[in-house]
């Protein structure tokens, strides 16, 4: 497989969009880092990217998603997660929720509940509307390497595991999105990461 970096033209998202309703992978930026993704309801997708990655196959993939709507199709959502969605998404944000039966339960490693997120990046964004799905993406790099910032970082760590890699330039924090678990009574902060856990469980008071 060659891999190819490309602009983020209107006619090179249309291929990626493309690749990704076939089932296959393409690397993208958002404002965190670089993701690794496929159609997060194609179970057969999603193995590519444990295969690409050399990632433990029982680990949960979260889905990014590019409206309100595209969430109720794929997860429950709550009063608390309302508050969060519209205080920061898009942005650095995954808000864990319970999962609508739509998503397979290999995608989520089993769990009744997925990882939401409105990415804050254009590219990120028009990949996920012209694809027309969520689209399942953790960090574009090898499992227990740094996540990439660039696309010449993904080049680096996939060259031969995806055909594409769609070039938005450096991400703008380099770190990962914060986690936030909203199925449990309490709200628990999983990850700490671009938005700081303060700011989130002030808008929940």
């Amino acid at each position: 497989m060659q891999t190819k970096i490309l602009r983020p033209t209107e006619e090179n998202l249309l291929l990626a969009a493309e690749f990704i309703k076939r089932g296959e992978l393409v690397a993208f930026p958002t404002e965190t880092v670089y993701g690794l993704g496929a159609d997060g309801l194609n179970v057969e997708a999603c193995r590519k990217i444990f295969v690409a990655k050399g990632r433990p196959s029982d680990k949960p993939l979260s889905l990014h998603v590019a409206n309100l709507e595209m969430v109720e199709r794929v997860a429950k959502i709550s009063s608390a997660a309302e508050k969060l969605f519209k205080a920061f998404c898009p942005g650095a944000l995954t808000i864990i929720l319970p999962k609508n039966k739509i998503i397979p339960d290999f995608v989520t490693g089993g769990l009744s509940s997925v990882g939401i997120r409105f990415p804050a990046n254009d590219v990120a964004l028009s990949l996920i509307r012209l694809a027309d799905c969520p689209i399942a993406a953790p960090s574009a790099n090898l499992s227990g390497l740094q996540p990439p910032k660039t696309a010449q970082e993904v080049f680096d760590n996939l060259s031969g595991r995806v055909e594409i890699i769609l070039d938005g330039g450096q991400c703008q924090f380099g770190v990962s999105s914060t986690i936030i678990d909203l199925t449990t009574a309490t709200p628990k902060i999983l990850r700490h990461g671009a938005i700081p856990a303060e700011k989130i469980l002030e808008v929940l008071k």
